[in-house]
């Protein structure tokens, strides 16, 4: 019976729209990837008037549909644009092919589209992201959006933001993850040749001063910790491991991640304590332990910081979708 229920359901409308400047890059972004995920997802694309786009490249690209599509979507995505494109003001086109959206749709921007979405007022009072390069100005401009510049991606409930370009492949496969669990998400980073996850935020590829040729890295720590992560690892053991004295660690780790190394461990833990929920029966107290929780107690104060929900609500709700 549920077999025939997954063949039978409609899949989910994603609906892209292109506008002026669009970089080609990030606008088949959502194709490649939820086009990847066993037929969950229909992705279409439209313009806010059904003609050719131009892109930042030296092409146009055509459509086959207009704005009235919009009104058809699940999930509308919104393509980035070339910055010297970002509007000053909302487009009276942009509006009302805006305006079109359903009142439950989920609503998702790609880097500088995050510029169109505050200039509806989409994101007044939410928290958001977009491009570290243009932060200060999307700051000037609209004051009244919560701005964090150094994740890779925000999901606000039906809204959801983007960080630069790759960043659209991040939220994507956090989409397809939300939506059918990691398992699937899995799949299709390994079909795209991406990371299911990516470590720390955009703060890691913000511009910074060339270090000291021949500086070492912390990768190779970072490696061997995602190997312990069940031991009780402290920033000593990590600057050991490093040869490093425990200031130039973090300061280093900090550079090249953009998270202290404390809070990149509870990220680690909480991120597989998250797989073995979906993929497991283990009780939370094991998974506590695997993960390098000392207690079940400590697991679930940390899961709900991180994503707002206690270890059974997330199990029921991903091994059902599993």
């Amino acid at each position: 019976m549920l077999d025939l229920q997954l063949r039978t359901r409609r899949p989910e409308r994603v609906v892209v729209l292109a506008l002026d400047g669009v970089y080609p890059f990030e606008l088949g972004i959502p194709s490649r990837i939820l086009g990847a995920a066993d037929g969950h997802y229909e992705v279409l694309t439209c313009t806010v008037d059904g003609r050719p786009v131009r892109t930042n490249a030296d092409f146009t690209v055509g459509v086959e549909h207009g704005p009235e599509l919009l009104e058809t979507a699940d999930t509308v995505v919104v393509a980035s644009m070339a910055t010297d494109h970002i509007p000053t003001g909302l487009p009276h086109d942009v509006a009302a092919a805006l305006a079109r959206i359903r009142p439950h749709a989920r609503i998702v921007s790609i880097c500088t589209a995050a510029f169109v979405l505050a200039a509806a007022g989409l994101l007044d009072g939410r928290r958001a992201t977009t491009h570290w390069q243009v932060a200060d100005l999307f700051r000037r401009r609209f004051p009244q959006v919560d701005l964090d510049p150094d994740v890779l991606f925000v999901d606000d409930g039906r809204i959801l933001t983007s960080a630069g370009a790759a960043s659209g492949v991040d939220v994507c496969l956090h989409i397809v993850r939300t939506d059918h669990g990691s398992e699937l998400a899995n799949a299709v980073a390994r079909r795209c040749v991406v990371p299911p996850f990516r470590d720390g935020g955009q703060a890691q590829y913000i511009e910074q001063p060339i270090p000291v040729s021949g500086a070492a890295s912390t990768a190779d720590t970072r490696a061997w910790a995602l190997e312990r992560l069940d031991e009780p690892l402290t920033l000593a053991d990590l600057a050991g491991h490093a040869r490093m004295s425990l200031r130039t660690f973090a300061r280093r780790f900090n550079d090249e991640v953009g998270l202290s190394p404390g809070r990149w461990l509870i990220q680690q833990r909480v991120a597989r304590a998250r797989h073995l929920l979906e993929s497991s029966d283990l009780s939370v107290d094991r998974i506590a332990g695997e993960v390098g929780f000392a207690t079940g107690a400590s697991l679930r104060q940390h899961l709900h910081a991180a994503i707002g929900v206690s270890p059974q609500t997330y199990r029921r709700t991903f091994q059902r979708a599993r």
